[in-house]
């Protein structure tokens, strides 16, 4: 086969794939930068007006903040449960059993965990018969309902829960995987040497653990960044529990404004993209060290 036919072959069986992505992801990706300068109706050119309105605005200054909320509070929990459940769950006897239960909600969507939740959190009147499962036990035992969506100082943190319930047997199923490739024999070592499990725990499991520990936490923060389904059905952002994903969604299709949509969708991304990157560093450098 002549040197010239060889050196395009492989790029005939990667073309339908690229062709895929420039469609699907470069030319969406380009038309949204595009319309981000422009006014709501895509007509005149505002520069960067919606992206002073999308940094500035206090329904985007909301946002933003509750963001920070879900980024910190969600991430830190849904890891710290999942590496917690993978070493406990390997000490059990019914191991697979119980990974199961605790993964089962990844197997709901989350539209539906958010109508599953919903339902459990809902609040009626003091003196009202109460249909939500935590105000029902909370009456039962003689206290006050209390209302967890409509609450300004709770109701963020009681969505970033319903995040948690979902993902913690995703990272657990992952984190387990690492836990299980750790050598017994250095675990055995240093218990012969006189270590407590805790210090087992410090100074030989989460070492190394670590890279997983990355991957699974900069895949939550990705996550997080643009989590929209459990807020929308729940609360659809009202309460002062707007994200930015959802924020996006009302302007583009409740107020029709595709210019701010679309920084906000650019804001978005260009929050992803950083720890994109970093995942995408740490699999060269492991790649680097086989």
């Amino acid at each position: 086969m002549p040197r010239k036919r060889r050196d395009w072959t492989p790029w005939l069986y990667l073309a339908p794939a690229l062709v895929i992505l420039f469609v699907y992801l470069v030319y969406p990706i380009a038309g949204t930068v595009y319309y981000s300068f422009f006014d709501k109706r895509s007509e005149t050119f505002v520069g960067l007006a919606n992206y002073t309105w999308a940094l500035t605005s206090k329904p985007m200054l909301i946002a933003i903040r509750n963001n920070l909320l879900w980024l910190v509070f969600f991430t830190v929990l849904v890891v710290g449960f999942g590496l917690l459940l993978a070493v406990l769950a390997d000490r059990v006897r019914y191991e697979s059993p119980l990974k199961s239960i605790i993964f089962l909600p990844m197997a709901i969507s989350f539209v539906g965990a958010g109508v599953i939740w919903k339902f459990v959190y809902a609040f009626r009147p003091k003196g009202a018969e109460q249909i939500g499962l935590l105000n029902a036990i909370i009456t039962a035992l003689g206290g006050e309902p209390i209302g967890w969506l409509v609450n300004r100082s709770i109701n963020n943190f009681a969505l970033i829960v319903v995040g948690i319930w979902v993902w913690t047997g995703f990272c657990m199923v992952v984190l387990s995987a690492a836990y299980k490739g750790i050598p017994r024999e250095l675990i055995e070592a240093a218990r012969v040497d006189g270590s407590n499990e805790w210090q087992i725990f410090r100074r030989i499991t989460l070492p190394l653990m670590m890279p997983t520990i990355a991957v699974v936490t900069t895949t939550m923060v990705i996550n997080v960044l643009k989590v929209f389904d459990i807020v929308y059905v729940m609360t659809n952002g009202d309460f002062g529990t707007e994200v930015l994903a959802n924020r996006m969604y009302k302007e583009m299709f409740n107020f029709r404004n595709y210019g701010r949509a679309s920084a906000i969708a650019v804001v978005l991304l260009l929050a992803i993209i950083p720890v994109m990157l970093i995942n995408i560093r740490r699999f060269q450098e492991e790649e680097a060290l086989r």
